[in-house]
């Protein structure tokens, strides 16, 4: 069985500084580490929906803006029932070796709110700032599903 997710990398800029939004995670028999919000999709939920609901849920931000989302196309055919969300998300990810085989995409967010201290199977959400983030994966306190992710986004706003 494969798990397909939603994640997103929530962004605020203040005083000219990045931050993006992190949460902790600690799964029993598994090490605590830190996080970007996001999990799986419901059956027939679309992705922008998922990656809403996941960051409330988990961080209790609310999600405002989703890159890409106006560009979006869905389309439906009414004879079979039939319809398809396509939008381009910031990147995509698939674990090729590991405990879970899970498939997922990344979009980039911007929320309103203040983070919750206790969310859904998550604590401690709060705005990092890049030298925080570039910390915790350098003393591997953070997701390895997250990892490629968040330097990706990094190198991408350093271009």
């Amino acid at each position: 069985m494969i798990h397909v997710n939603a994640r997103a990398i929530v962004i605020q800029e203040l005083d000219h500084r990045l931050n993006i939004v992190v949460q902790k995670r600690q799964r029993p028999g598994e090490p605590e580490y830190y996080e970007l919000p996001g999990g799986r999709i419901e059956e027939y939920e679309s992705m922008t929906d998922a990656v809403k609901r996941e960051v409330y849920e988990e961080t209790g931000l609310e999600v405002i803006e989703i890159e890409n989302e106006d560009n979006q196309i869905v389309t439906h055919n009414d004879k079979n029932s039939f319809s398809i969300q396509c939008l381009k998300p910031f990147a995509s990810y698939q674990t090729i070796q590991g405990p879970v085989d899970s498939f997922g995409v990344y979009f980039v967010c911007k929320a309103k709110g203040e983070p919750l201290q206790k969310g859904d199977d998550s604590m401690d959400a709060h705005w990092a700032s890049v030298e925080e983030i570039e910390m915790l994966i350098k003393n591997n306190n953070f997701s390895d599903i997250d990892k490629p992710a968040v330097l990706l986004f990094l190198q991408e706003r350093n271009k």
